[in-house]
């Protein structure tokens, strides 16, 4: 390992709410927990990747299972000397309190309400715990090593079932009274006189949903033929695979829903005035088929001061966003 100065730290391009945290690490272990696959991995104090596993998380066994197996992987990534270990991060869909360690819901996973996992981990493994929701994980991740490595003031968005974000500003994460700030997905609109969300309109589901109802109005799409009249069976992945072969309704759905979420951004971009906008998820696949409308909303409704120097970009870092944020939360050690 290189010996850390100020001259390779400013090299390593790692942002500057890490940097403080770095002289007193050593090695840390973190943990995604997911739906489907548990993943855990150790990294050294750069967040260069050491050990790296992962097995199904087998949510229908119930928490206590999933914990035991939560425990059981971590043994699998942990260094031959534990002491080496400065602490463990765990990344969790849902909501959560990242202060008092609490989950209060996790998404797909049942019987995961209320649970204190922070406590339940430092008592099996004795060092210090900390916990994080998987978009803010996600926000962590690109600023510490993708997309936005480099800057202070960051939005982060995943779009795919749901809509999930993340806003660091400054260098800290934006987490609000009970850590369970910056849902950007739940931001209501108007279309007439009917209120909803950003996500109900421009996640996955939303815009499937909204292709569907389309083709029953009597819009043509290749998609009819693809499903047979079974119009049940169109997705966000079909949508975007009708838009790589031209179907104009596809791109048509697409950048109503890229309006939507740009108008959105156009609201957090004047709250927030932020350096980068990364965008991740399934739904992100689209490309430029989203990202071109996201665009061109944001100009053409903020104020140009405010969009002038930003960027958006894809996120880079796709399944292993949840683990190198968990491990750049240990890193920060704040909450």
């Amino acid at each position: 390992m290189p010996v850390l100065n100020d001259a390779t730290i400013a090299l390593s391009g790692l942002p500057k709410f890490l940097i403080s945290r770095l002289f007193m690490m050593k090695q840390i272990i973190s943990v995604d927990l997911g739906g489907t696959r548990i993943r855990a991995a150790r990294f050294d104090r750069e967040l260069n990747l050491l050990a790296r596993q992962e097995i199904p998380t087998q949510a229908e066994q119930g928490f206590p299972a999933v914990l035991e197996r939560i425990k059981n992987l971590i043994d699998t990534v942990m260094p031959l000397d534990r002491s080496e270990v400065t602490g463990i991060g765990i990344c969790v869909p849902g909501q959560l309190n990242p202060v008092t360690g609490i989950i209060y819901s996790a998404g797909n996973l049942p019987e995961c309400e209320n649970i204190p996992i922070v406590s339940l981990l430092q008592a099996s493994f004795h060092v210090s715990v900390y916990v994080g929701n998987d978009a803010n994980m996600a926000a962590l991740a690109e600023a510490a090593q993708g997309a936005a490595r480099g800057y202070q003031n960051i939005i982060y968005l995943t779009i795919s079932t749901g809509i999930g974000s993340g806003i660091i500003t400054d260098g800290k994460l934006l987490l609000g009274q009970d850590g369970i700030g910056a849902e950007i997905g739940f931001m209501l609109m108007f279309t007439g006189n009917q209120p909803h969300t950003i996500q109900d309109r421009a996640a996955g589901p939303g815009i499937a949903r909204e292709a569907r109802g389309r083709i029953e109005r009597g819009t043509t799409s290749q998609m009819s033929e693809w499903v047979q009249g079974d119009l049940t069976r169109i997705d966000s992945h079909m949508i975007g695979e009708a838009a790589k072969h031209g179907d104009v309704l596809a791109r048509d759905v697409i950048q109503w829903a890229g309006c939507i979420i740009g108008l959105g951004v156009t609201n957090l971009v004047h709250l927030f005035n932020p350096q980068i906008i990364v965008i991740g998820g399934g739904v992100s696949n689209f490309g430029e088929f989203l990202f071109t409308p996201i665009r061109e909303t944001i100009q053409q409704y903020s104020i140009p001061a405010y969009w002038e120097n930003l960027k958006i970009a894809p996120a880079q870092l796709g399944d292993n966003a949840g683990l190198v944020g968990a491990a750049a939360l240990v890193l920060e050690g704040r909450v």
